[in-house]
């Protein structure tokens, strides 16, 4: 497989940098406990990489959970509260996120998460995302739709300075809405999953990797580890 230079790399945030998604499962199933539900792996999957009250709903209907989404999300959000601002960075990224930064290879975030989410679960990591040009959230009022659609990576790859185009970036993901995100924006995509999730959801990637631990810079025309 050969795979195409690029000059800009773009991140999800969380389960990809952030070690989070297994405090939304913990928060979520908090809910369902109350119900007799569980909150199961294939929901989880459907649900990643969605905005907040997208999310909501299809737990909601997939569990039929006696609440409204806007429900389902305050009950959520409150228990998160406390679980957020313990989440830790992923294997490997810091090694890599300061190697780009150190190399100035333009670097961002694209993350589904709104601001409120992103400020408790970025608490203890301010040095480490004052590496990033900039951060795209998901309540950006320019981005007009979630993932799988493609507009938080086009968003992302314009505020570069100069803007860049999208065979120019590199997207990193763990999830498959947003892998289908980066590739509808036109960019190469490095997919990084929970081992959990199904292979088949794995396909459409450029790359994928069991962790971020074993990408190779350089395969990408990107600055390889001295």
């Amino acid at each position: 497989m050969t795979y195409k230079p690029v000059t800009h790399v773009i991140f999800d945030m969380d389960g990809l940098l952030l070690d989070t998604e297994k405090l939304y499962t913990v928060s979520f199933q908090e809910i369902c406990d109350r119900y007799g539900k569980t909150y199961t792996w294939d929901v989880k999957s459907s649900v990643m990489g969605k905005k907040a009250l997208d999310a909501a709903r299809i737990i909601r209907d997939s569990l039929e959970l006696p609440m409204s989404p806007e429900e389902l999300l305050e009950e959520s959000r409150k228990i998160q509260e406390r679980l957020f601002p313990t989440a830790a960075l992923m294997p490997g990224v810091e090694k890599l996120i300061t190697h780009l930064h150190k190399e100035n290879i333009p670097i961002a975030v694209a993350t589904s998460s709104a601001s409120l989410t992103f400020e408790m679960k970025t608490s203890r990591h301010k040095d480490f995302f004052s590496l990033f040009k900039h951060i795209v959230l998901g309540d950006d009022p320019e981005v007009k739709n979630g993932k799988p659609q493609p507009d938080a990576f086009q968003v992302c790859a314009s505020r570069f300075d100069p803007p860049a185009s999208p065979e120019q970036c590199l997207v990193f993901e763990d999830a498959p809405n947003g892998v289908k995100a980066g590739l509808a924006a036109g960019m190469q995509v490095v997919m990084i999953p929970d081992q959990n999730l199904d292979h088949s959801l794995t396909q459409e990637a450029t790359l994928v990797l069991g962790s971020m631990e074993d990408f190779r810079p350089e395969l990408f025309g990107l600055p390889a580890y001295n």
